[in-house]
């Protein structure tokens, strides 16, 4: 890439709402879950998700290789090693659940890790009715009821712990000048570590051409796409905002399911996201002050 289409891109990232980037990293992550749900007639969801992982970290890793210098240090890796582990588990829990659960029932239990987040770092009223508004329509887009999955529901509830671990840790790796590469490592670290529990028919994928490459696919959409936009996202807001404005996810899922699944919004899922973006509206939105970290390139 030329200096100039660099520095282009830079800015492209700096002024663009970082709205914008949240939409764009949910259509890349649903059309993956669509695609990940397509094979769990023929692979196990752990499968799914070991192979999601893995792919993405080594594809990731191979195409930012120059940000391995400087030399890591010790605090670098075991950054990426906490970022991916926590990454890892939150994909084979979740996939673990919403083969158990409906996936907008799975998404808005899960979503309780975020508004954690953000309730914690939440200091003004403002904040708080924004983010209020943000949780009260991602219950009314997603429903509470569970059915008689109590194994799914534990699944999910892990999820969302290991959601909320995503956000904190990975904003501390995404501050690091290290471009996507701390992603790359911490995803093939994750992805080793919950190899055992891929162990059972892993070899169905790489007998299977096609369900490889779709696996693959899902690991490219979902986590080298949908997971390094939010890198870049992490590195301009702070952790509060960022977790806020993951409501809009729910949102997204409902206006793709129109769009694609032929699925019409009830008035009271229409009610579910005005009261979403009204939440994300009325945040305050402070940004991180670029000057005290040094510049990378996506």
């Amino acid at each position: 890439m030329s200096l100039p289409q660099r520095v282009s891109t830079e800015k492209l990232f700096d002024v663009a709402p970082p709205e914008v980037f949240f939409i764009l990293s949910a259509a890349a992550q649903y059309t993956g879950a669509v695609i990940a749900i397509g094979l769990f007639d023929e692979m196990s969801p752990a499968t799914v998700a070991w192979l999601r992982v893995l792919s993405a970290g080594i594809i990731i890793t191979a195409v930012s290789w120059r940000h391995f210098s400087p030399r890591w240090t010790r605090q670098d890796f075991m950054a990426a090693a906490a970022f991916g582990l926590s990454t890892a588990l939150m994909n084979l829990f979740f996939y673990l659940a919403i083969d158990r659960l409906p996936l907008g029932k799975g998404v808005t239990i899960e979503f309780i890790g975020p508004i954690a987040v953000a309730a914690i770092q939440t200091r003004t009223k403002r904040n708080t009715v924004a983010l209020l508004c943000a949780a009260v329509g991602v219950v009314v887009l997603g429903g509470v009821e569970i059915g008689s999955e109590p194994l799914g529901l534990v699944f999910i509830l892990l999820a969302s712990v290991m959601w909320a671990g995503y956000i904190v840790i990975g904003s501390r790796v995404a501050l690091a000048n290290r471009g996507i590469a701390g992603l790359g490592v911490g995803l093939i670290i994750g992805g080793l570590v919950i190899t055992p529990f891929a162990s059972s028919d892993a070899g169905i994928a790489f007998t299977h051409l096609d369900l490889f490459v779709a696996a693959v696919l899902v690991g490219v959409l979902s986590n080298a796409i949908g997971y390094g936009i939010d890198q870049s996202t992490l590195r301009r807001i702070p952790v509060r905002r960022f977790s806020v404005l993951l409501a809009l996810l729910p949102v997204c899922a409902a206006v793709f399911g129109f769009l694609f699944l032929d699925q019409t919004p009830t008035i009271v899922d229409l009610a579910g996201m005005a009261l979403v973006l009204t939440g994300v509206a009325i945040q305050e939105r402070e940004r991180i002050d670029r000057h005290q970290i040094e510049p990378q390139t996506i």
